[in-house]
């Protein structure tokens, strides 16, 4: 008999649908529900025929990439960027208030595409990004307005930063966050580096540990974010701002995890020549940091539950294992030797891996044929 869809079911993507049922079935197992509510909650799913919803996402992140490609190859092409100038000929301010009012009726017509269909999150949130494409525009036509010669563009990303950070929180809209906090890291490091004159070292730190520095300042702001957000008795904006630091979070993990990766390949060093004759102890107590913070993020997302912790944590304490293995290894050791080990370091994970996820699912029950074990009555 065929198998229809329950009207009123749930249509989910087939790994979940597989997932819920098994936990429907552990429950059984257990006695959490009985035979009768584990059917009827296992009839009031579906298995989505096609996963849209990821088709969506992925079809949006492509059709971004080649738009960011269309522009880097417009500007890119030299005649025809001669050409545009010759049509465009206009004095940079005029070309901004152009790009910021291209940018304005953008943003315009997403916040009301927004409100009229709310359930198209992807196509409302590659329209915002075209406005940011825009306003960094205007942002680049306002630096040519009024450059001085002094060289000092850091202040364009500052300026970029803050007007996506207030567009950010007035939507609100997550990715014109994102956006505002990745130029937030830009304007740190070119400004810290135009005050340096750009050197090797601004306040004797290099490039990777003030992002480090900046990293940890993020992650911080948005855990603590996250755990106000519980709290009640707050302003529209203050809402809207304890709502992004999921994105705060994670911005700030990938710049203190990745400087921090760096770190422990190359120091507190500023010049290649430097890094060269240091020792490899010299730069071991920046392992150590790193697999400390790693296990102090993992720590903290087992006793939090907060899955996007314990992820960084694990991955990156991966990382520095493996990148430590490599530093120590790969000149002192036969490359069959060293890629064995290495297969079997994997291996290894992979048993370990195998054994936590079997843990979760339910035995196999025992054949209703089978002979009684010896002790057990049979008559």
């Amino acid at each position: 008999m065929e198998n229809k869809e329950q009207p009123g079911g749930i249509a989910i993507p087939r790994r979940q649908h597989r997932i819920v049922t098994r936990m429907i079935k552990l429950w059984q197992a257990h006695g959490i529900v009985d035979e009768q509510t584990g059917a009827r909650l296992a009839s009031s799913i579906n298995i989505a025929p096609f996963d849209w919803q990821r088709t969506a996402r992925y079809a949006f992140v492509i059709a971004i990439c080649c738009l960011v490609t269309a522009v880097g190859s417009l500007l890119a092409d030299r005649w025809l960027m001669a050409l545009l100038e010759r049509i465009f000929d206009a004095p940079a301010l005029m070309k901004c208030g152009s790009a910021t009012a291209v940018s304005a009726g953008i943003f315009w017509f997403g916040l009301s595409r927004r409100r009229k269909y709310p359930q198209r999150i992807y196509s409302n949130e590659a329209i915002f990004f075209v406005g940011v494409l825009a306003l960094a525009v205007a942002v680049f036509f306002l630096g040519l307005a009024f450059d001085t010669g002094t060289g000092h563009f850091s202040v364009l990303f500052l300026i970029a930063s803050i007007l996506y950070a207030l567009l950010g929180l007035w939507f609100p809209s997550a990715l014109v966050w994102v956006f505002a906090l990745l130029t937030l890291g830009a304007w740190m490091g070119t400004e810290t580096g135009y005050v340096s004159g750009y050197g090797a070292y601004y306040l004797g730190m290099n490039y990777p540990l003030r992002f480090v520095l900046f990293g940890a300042v993020l992650t911080g702001l948005g855990v603590a974010g996250q755990h106000a957000a519980r709290r009640h008795g707050r302003t529209q904006l203050v809402s809207h701002l304890l709502m992004l630091s999921p994105q705060t979070k994670v911005i700030g993990l990938l710049n203190l995890f990745n400087a921090l990766w760096i770190m422990s390949i190359f120091g507190n060093y500023g010049d290649p020549d430097s890094w060269y004759r240091a020792r490899q102890y010299e730069l071991f107590h920046w392992s150590l940091l790193f697999g400390a913070v790693s296990i102090a993020a993992i720590w903290y997302g087992l006793r939090r539950d907060d899955g996007v912790m314990r992820g960084f944590g694990l991955t990156f304490l991966g990382i520095n294992l493996y990148t430590r293995f490599f530093e120590y290894f790969w000149d002192a050791t036969h490359k069959a030797i060293f890629f064995a080990l290495l297969a079997v370091s994997f291996w290894y994970l992979g048993s370990r891996a195998e054994v936590i996820w079997r843990l979760g699912r339910p035995r196999p029950q025992a054949r209703a044929d089978a002979s009684p074990q010896p002790g057990e009555g049979g008559d």
